[in-house]
């Protein structure tokens, strides 16, 4: 299991590649999260929405409710251009990081 500290920095990445592939919502992008790292690491509910009104805020997602679910509709989130152009950014910026570190790390 990865810790949460490590992975701090890159949780909305993480939201805004789920996104890539289309609107969703809270608890299919946790578990696409959860999936696609193979159990490796498992966002917290309270990181989750903490990141989704961060990106909200910086233009880089938007929210629009959905089908209700026992009575209570769920909220959908959408990647903008603005967060399409942060995300090519900070994946550019990842792969220099991953050079760097490996540099120390023997990688």
């Amino acid at each position: 299991m990865i810790s949460s500290d490590i992975m701090r920095g890159y949780n909305d990445l993480l939201i805004l590649s789920v996104l890539l592939d289309g609107d969703s919502y809270g608890y299919e992008i946790s578990k696409r999260i959860r999936d696609i790292s193979e159990e490796r690491y498992v966002i917290k509910e309270t990181t989750l929405y903490s990141a989704f009104a961060r990106l909200e805020k910086n233009g880089f997602i938007t929210s629009y409710p959905g089908d209700k679910t026992h009575g209570k509709p769920r909220t959908y989130y959408k990647l903008t251009a603005a967060g399409l152009a942060h995300f090519i950014e900070k994946q550019e910026e990842w792969q220099v990081t991953k050079v760097v570190v490996d540099k120390f790390l023997g990688g």
